[in-house]
């Protein structure tokens, strides 16, 4: 797993915010070079106007470097700060015209980033007490998986696969592709094992309790328990705890979580978490 700092260090963090200034089409800002004077100078403050968990501050102020290094920027909360309705995050001040041009972009992603890191914050507070731990999935906008699995980190959220080289699930399509050339649940959790030279775990969808018991006594580690009742949930944890670990998927909601986590199960993996979180309020205001 990868904690939020190296996340944040990848050099593709700065390929994603480029594609999205170009995306804007940042320097054709046909309305600022129009009417605003080309030496004018602002000052703005990033205010909050929710309650919720900070994340993608540094990508906001990276945003507004990458178009104009000579803005000044005074960030006043950090990643994974708690966020009340009023609150000033960042000050910033320089020329005008690059304000403008960085505002839309540097907004839309610490509001996105920061809807993600509140929803998974009010995941883990949901569950408050269990053994269990809250995480994404590979569930994710495309092309900017790094910093949405970053928010879920702010939040206080485990990240599961960061892309399909970083552990080995095995999953229905994949066993209903070999079923089809003869390999039972089995056979493929054998083959999987010995073929993994990197020792990584192995995961394995099962969505019965005669699958969890068949791939649990050939060795898989973890079960990701998918779209199971809560009753069902409980009955695969009580049998087979101690021999494997266990992850929930599927259907998770913030009225159900909770039962979920009080069956046993050590992970509770939620796709919503990236792919439908409510953006986060934030408004840029000029001083």
């Amino acid at each position: 797993m990868n904690s939020k700092e190296n996340l944040l260090q990848k050099r593709e963090v700065q390929t994603i915010i480029r594609l999205a200034l170009a995306e804007d089409r940042v320097r054709q800002d046909v309305t600022s070079k129009l009417i605003i004077p080309a030496r004018l100078e602002s000052h703005a403050t990033l205010l909050s106007k929710a309650e919720g968990v900070l994340s993608g501050i540094e990508i906001f102020a990276a945003v507004f470097q990458n178009i104009d290094p000579n803005i000044t920027i005074k960030l006043l909360k950090a990643d994974g700060d708690n966020l009340k309705k009023g609150d000033s995050v960042a000050v910033l001040y320089g020329n005008t015209r690059s304000i403008l041009r960085a505002e839309r972009t540097a907004l839309n992603f610490v509001c996105h980033l920061s809807g993600i890191a509140s929803a998974a914050s009010t995941y883990i507070e949901r569950i408050k007490g269990t053994k269990a731990r809250i995480a994404d999935t590979r569930k994710t906008s495309a092309g900017q998986r790094l910093l949405e699995k970053y928010a879920i980190t702010c939040g206080g959220g485990k990240n599961h696969r960061l892309d399909l080289s970083d552990g080995i699930l095995i999953k229905d399509n994949h066993i209903a592709a070999l079923k089809k050339v003869g390999l039972s649940l089995s056979d493929i959790i054998s083959r999987a094992k010995k073929r993994n030279r990197g020792g990584l775990a192995i995961e394995v969808e099962v969505n019965s309790l005669s699958q969890a018991e068949e791939a649990a006594a050939t060795g898989a580690d973890i079960l990701l328990l998918d779209n199971m009742t809560v009753s069902d949930m409980r009955e695969v944890v009580d049998k087979l705890k101690g021999h494997v670990r266990f992850e929930a998927s599927g259907g998770i909601t913030l009225q159900n979580v909770r039962a979920i986590a009080e069956t046993g199960v050590d992970i509770i993996s939620i796709g919503a978490l990236t792919h439908s979180a409510k953006v986060f309020d934030f408004s840029l205001e000029p001083l």
